[in-house]
């Protein structure tokens, strides 16, 4: 009762062959593979541009101190 035979997953598997087709289910999973793709290339992307912040905040901090102790001179 708990589990499935082979012949339940047969029988699963003809249905969803019906209702999608043979070429509908590679071209869905295509579509979850770049789904994944951009996901992660977003991801990267997103670091890149709060390493570069980082990189520009201390830039500018340092610049700003040292217009300030040539103003104090």
């Amino acid at each position: 009762m708990g589990s499935f035979s082979v012949w339940h997953w047969l029988i699963v598997l003809a249905v969803v062959l019906l209702l999608f087709g043979r070429g509908k289910i590679p071209e869905l999973m295509g579509d979850v593979a770049k789904g994944i793709k951009n996901f992660k290339k977003g991801m990267s992307d997103e670091d890149k541009a709060a390493v570069e912040d980082n990189a520009a905040k201390t830039v500018d901090h340092r610049a700003e101190e040292a217009v300030n102790v040539n103003k104090k001179s």
